[in-house]
């Protein structure tokens, strides 16, 4: 399986310096080439560490960058869901390549939806590290505490199911 991933989860996880997690994430990782625009590039330029940081790990190899070429269902999207075009590209990246877009915000989940696209957020991929044993738990919990310090969004009820579920995987 291939992870095409939207701006939110690399940034935050790279605010957290958590990007290592990804490590151990199983399926081929990739990011679009506008989304690394916005986030390497852009994020570069106004001195921002966790574009460094997303840039190192790019220059590793941890992630692929690919392009997607506008296309009329690309000029669609943009125009009639109020999708930016990075958002747009992991959508249909993802559909293109029969991947999963790793997306956080509702909005773009929602298109992803009607679209036929399936996606995931950076909750369900730390929570299946843990599961799969590859995270520890209270590393995870770490984490998304890091990631909501540096500004990630999560409704206080989406918190508590994820503390729940990290309760539940949590070894005796």
């Amino acid at each position: 399986m291939t992870l095409v991933f939207d701006a939110t989860p690399l940034i935050y996880l790279g605010k957290a310096d958590r990007l290592d997690v990804l490590t151990n994430v199983k399926d081929d990782l990739v990011i679009p080439g506008r989304v690394c625009k916005e986030v390497v590039g852009d994020g570069m330029k106004q001195g921002y560490p966790d574009a460094k940081r997303i840039n190192n790990r790019l220059r590793d190899g941890l992630f692929e960058q690919r392009t997607f070429d506008k296309d009329e269902r690309f000029t669609n999207l943009v125009q009639n869901t109020a999708l930016s075009p990075a958002d747009t590209a992991v959508l249909l990246l993802a559909d293109d390549i029969d991947g999963i877009a790793v997306m956080d915000e509702q909005h773009g989940r929602e298109i992803a939806e009607v679209e036929g696209i399936e996606t995931r957020g950076t909750a369900y991929l730390l929570l299946s590290l843990v599961k799969r044993g590859d995270l520890p738990t209270e590393e995870a919990r770490e984490t998304i505490d890091r990631m909501l310090d540096a500004g990630w969004h999560c409704s206080p009820n989406l918190y508590a199911k994820i503390v729940r579920k990290l309760d539940e995987l949590a070894p005796e």
